[in-house]
């Protein structure tokens, strides 16, 4: 049965009756497939009637040409999971997303074309949203409203009046969704200072407000549109953490009680930003520059939110439920729902080694050049890439100099460590010197640690641009071997040295006696790099920089018996155990 989502006179209306859409942004991407009915099932039953998603263009298409929908991409089956609850669902395909992900959810392969011109009506640029929306879209187009699903709003770009003007790619982006079938309401979202709505609103178009306190500025939508709903399209009740930084507070149940309240008081829309924040998996995690300083985020995405990374519940969330009970005068679905039971594991041995150095032919294929060559132009998205060559002498003691490292480099001489570069905070010196007939293998091992997600500094190519020099002369021959750390099943382990050689893999088993249960992962004498679980990445870890200290492994990555831990650590390592416990430390 087809249902009707409008507005008119400053109203939303459901089937003709009038409806507040009361919405909570949960990303499908950053939860497990296993967890997405649990995850709603707790927005369901704290009164909200409808779930909010970004999709994620860079995983959907990680390679041009080739589209993946399934398990974690598996949007219909998230759309469908909402359906089951009789929840209504707002989609948001960006194409630029923000959403603190690598590169704003636009995939890195977009900048292989050196002449690209992102977010503006550049032909080649929209040349590359076509077919992603084409394959979105067709899968979206079944679940409008009115073709009998339960997808309400779909968004226009995102957020766009804060990066640029150009109206005729907005409406480009427009044409595109109808020519696609989708005939449902369609919206922008935007801050609310008035360089930001003017830059990203279309006259024919809902545009919604983002902001995260003083409800009130939410009607300077007013002096753009008349007669339309007032909606907050992104109200943050938290927000995210970067490396190096202190964690975020979480605000006060009685701050959140008198913001609801006030969009209760305006007859106001919203969507909590986040109600359910989840994980930046793998290498997923974007990052923001003030203009001076690299920002990278945490692995976390908590955000403070009503359910926390592991969907517990949390006061905000019982705040929430109340308030919302009180104004609408309908009390909240009887539905039964539970934190996830969690476990603390204890200590884990690795007592395995894979040394990288050793493993390089396991994981990449080499690339020559002349010149050091970036991520994006091997067709590299996410990881590690490492740059070879050889040094001859003769030279005098001279200084190595790099180009812009984008983000973190890990220099080796003769497979030994001799000095980190680290984009906007770490610059070691490192200098040499060889005499006639010596020779050196010179190792640069650059991470890249997420791509910029906003702002002016967007275009963010990874690994060294530029040359490398000794002194001013500029040095020629390096193989690349980039690495995604996709598939570690082909290395070879041996037994963990005592010198506590890095860079390397190093493997333990967990043992699971019956039901599998949350749990969290410390890596107390560890550095910086990611762990692996059963092969899943569940993303970095960065001990000195902090905040966070634990990664979160959802229960439906474990098994019952033996479970393969993979840690690879580049920088070194005190003792080679970690520690699962059933508490994070993420602040």
């Amino acid at each position: 049965m087809n249902k009707s989502f409008t507005y008119r006179d400053g109203s939303f209306y459901m089937n003709d009756q009038p409806y507040t859409v009361i919405s909570g942004a949960i990303h499908y991407f950053r939860t497990l497939p296993d967890c997405w009915e649990d995850r709603l099932t707790k927005l369901k039953a704290c009164g909200f009637n409808t779930v909010e998603t970004y999709t994620c263009w860079n995983l959907h298409e990680r390679r041009e040409g080739q589209f993946d929908f399934s398990g974690l991409l598996d949007i219909e089956r998230f759309i469908e999971t909402a359906e089951k609850l009789d929840l209504n669902v707002i989609v948001r395909p960006g194409p630029y997303i923000c959403a603190e992900w690598d590169f704003g959810g636009l995939p890195s392969w977009l900048l292989k074309y050196p002449n690209i011109a992102l977010r503006c009506d550049d032909p080649l640029y929209l040349e590359k949203v076509r077919p992603y929306y084409r394959e979105l879209l067709s899968r979206l187009r079944p679940h409008l409203c009115i073709n009998g699903g339960n997808v309400i709003m779909v968004q226009v770009e995102n957020e766009y009046g804060s990066y640029g003007d150009d109206k005729i790619y907005l409406q480009k982006v427009v044409d595109i969704y109808r020519e696609n079938g989708i005939d449902c309401t369609l919206f922008t979202s935007d801050g609310t200072a008035r360089w930001m709505l003017s830059g990203g609103t279309l006259p024919d178009i809902l545009a919604v407000a983002n902001f995260g306190s003083y409800v009130d500025q939410i009607l300077t939508l007013n002096e753009f549109q008349k007669d339309r709903p007032l909606m907050c399209g992104e109200f943050w009740c938290g927000w995210f953490d970067h490396w190096y930084e202190e964690g975020r507070s979480q605000r006060t149940s009685e701050d959140i009680a008198g913001e609801l309240n006030r969009f209760f008081d305006l007859n106001a829309s919203f969507n909590i930003y986040m109600f359910h924040g989840g994980t930046n998996f793998a290498f997923w995690n974007g990052a923001n520059h003030t203009g001076e300083q690299y920002q990278p985020t945490v692995t976390s995405y908590d955000y403070a939110a009503f359910l926390t990374e592991a969907g517990d519940i949390t006061p905000l969330y019982e705040t929430a439920k109340r308030v919302i009970e009180e104004r609408t005068g309908v009390k909240a679905p009887d539905i039964s729902v539970k934190n996830s039971p969690k476990k603390s594991y204890g200590k884990v041995k690795l007592t395995e080694s894979a040394p990288l150095f050793d493993n390089l032919t396991a994981l990449s294929a080499p690339i020559s050049a002349a010149f050091p060559k970036t991520m994006e132009e091997v067709g590299q998205d996410f990881g590690y890439i490492l740059y070879r060559t050889e040094l001859k002498g003769p030279f005098e003691e001279l200084e190595l100099f790099c180009g812009d490292i984008h983000d973190r480099a890990i220099f080796y001489i003769n497979d030994k460590p001799v000095g980190i570069k680290e984009r906007s905070r770490r610059n070691e010196p490192i200098r040499m010197s060889l005499g006639f007939g010596e020779t050196a293998t010179l190792d640069i091992l650059v991470e890249n640690m997420g791509r910029v997600n906003y702002g002016v500094k967007l275009l963010d190519r990874k690994g060294i641009l530029g040359g490398v020099r000794l002194g001013q002369r500029f040095h020629y021959g390096w193989e690349m071997y980039p690495m995604t750390m996709d598939d570690l099943g082909g290395l070879t382990y041996g037994a963990v040295s005592q010198s506590g050689t890095v860079p390397a893999f190093l493997r333990g088993t967990l043992t699971v006696e019956g039901a599998p249960c949350d749990t969290y992962i410390k890596l107390d004498g560890f550095t910086k790099g990611f762990v692996t679980v059963n092969g899943f990445n569940v993303g970095r870890y960065f001990n000195p920089a902090g905040p966070q200290k634990t990664l979160y492994i959802p229960a439906p990555l474990l098994k019952e018996g033996e479970n393969e831990i993979v840690v690879f650590e580049g920088d070194g390592y005190e003792t080679p155990e970690v520690i699962f416990r059933d508490t994070p430390v993420l602040r």
